[in-house]
């Protein structure tokens, strides 16, 4: 008896800790290349988009070399962007085709989504604007190194 009441709130915490990472949505990068035609080259990472701002939270400023030095100016600018972003419906906010090169930002479902293609590689990158504000406060939020 005591066992199965364990089971199912061990199972309920499981099917709600997966609702709430579904709710914030996914980050995905796919990296399709190809160097040479007989051994393309796939890289497809998937993370729930709630560990990127949790995992950026434990990582040390000496790891960063001076790189949020230079982000956190811009982080109050990254905010605002997000923030307007979301309110848009789904847009398509750069384009550019250039000797068989083609670049493409868009916001689709509440994600800032970056398509590149070139001869040599595919890249597909999305993320949930959400992610990117946390990400930008977090990175805002910090002090100066020291």
């Amino acid at each position: 008896m005591i066992l199965g009441k364990l089971a199912l709130g061990a199972a309920g915490t499981v099917v709600l800790a997966g609702a709430w990472m579904a709710n914030e949505g996914l980050v995905r990068v796919s990296v399709y290349e190809m160097p040479d035609a007989r051994q393309p080259k796939l890289v497809n990472v998937i993370v729930p988009a709630t560990l990127v701002p949790a995992v950026l939270h434990f990582v040390p400023d000496s790891a960063l070399h001076g790189a949020l030095e230079q982000a956190r100016p811009w982080m109050p600018a990254a905010q605002a962007a997000c923030e307007e972003l979301a309110k848009l419906p789904d847009t398509e906010l750069f384009e550019v085709r250039d000797n068989g090169e083609h670049v493409r930002i868009a916001t689709r479902d509440g994600l800032l989504v970056i398509d590149v293609v070139s001869p040599r590689e595919t890249v597909y990158v999305s993320f949930p604007l959400r992610t990117a504000w946390k990400v930008a406060r977090e990175i805002q939020e910090r002090g100066p190194s020291s």
